[in-house]
């Protein structure tokens, strides 16, 4: 992205400060033990910050957006690992027929394997069951992958189930507010074209960062498919 697009639109630092300015109005959560689960990559970094100003706990949610044939950037839905997917309103509309649809959630389906292997090795997912759970992204585009990943919490029975964003485009807020109990929102400004562009610095996290945040030690590298 241009810095100087991302300059002209910027509403935060960078992912330190938005997941700061997220703890604070989560602040009513502040010792009552909350389950932080961020979205790999980028939200990991943020769900570290929340997790800490609020006295709780970090694990991650592991789901894929389902990449438009057209462009991997744009999402026609999103998937679980437990396979259940979402498919977007848009799909069809973008080029995602049932054959492709199918041969890209066996794809994503086999990064989450790697993903989960990596970044929890030998030991299960915090269970969230009976607590409130937080689910961390550092935006919502078309809010897909936000959709697979409350889905996935809630089969898990949380007491309260929360989405948490610094930013949203209006319509996703609209799209993802039935799969939560709660939604925490910073901004949602209608000239919404990507999540980067609302952080002056938005660089790209990698596998080795979000491993030592969860306090644990790299297995293996998986492959490059963002």
């Amino acid at each position: 992205m241009d810095e100087n697009f991302r300059t002209m639109f910027a509403v935060f630092t960078d992912r330190i400060e938005a997941a700061r300015r997220l703890a604070a109005a989560l602040d009513r959560y502040r010792g009552k033990n909350p389950l932080v689960l961020a979205i790999p990559r980028g939200a990991v970094q943020m769900g570290r910050v929340v997790a800490d100003e609020l006295g709780g706990e970090l694990d991650v949610v592991l789901v894929r957006k389902l990449r438009s044939p057209a462009s991997a950037e744009f999402a026609v839905g999103s998937i679980d690992e437990t396979g259940w997917a979402y498919i977007a309103p848009h799909a069809g509309r973008a080029g995602a027929n049932d054959n492709y649809l199918k041969q890209e959630q066996h794809a994503q389906l086999e990064i989450l394997k790697q993903r989960r292997a990596l970044y929890t090795p030998g030991r299960a997912p915090i269970d969230p069951a009976g607590r409130i759970a937080m689910v961390v992204d550092d935006g919502l585009a078309t809010g897909a992958t936000m959709i697979a990943a409350l889905h996935a919490v809630r089969a898990k029975a949380p007491a309260k189930l929360i989405c948490a964003v610094p930013v949203a485009a209006p319509d996703s807020l609209e799209l993802v507010g039935p799969y939560a109990d709660e939604v925490v929102c910073l901004e949602a400004p209608g000239n919404f074209f990507a999540v980067g562009q609302f952080y002056r610095s938005f660089p790209q996290v990698e596998d080795e960062e979000v491993v030592a945040l969860l306090g644990t030690r790299p297995l293996a590298r998986t492959a490059r498919n963002d």
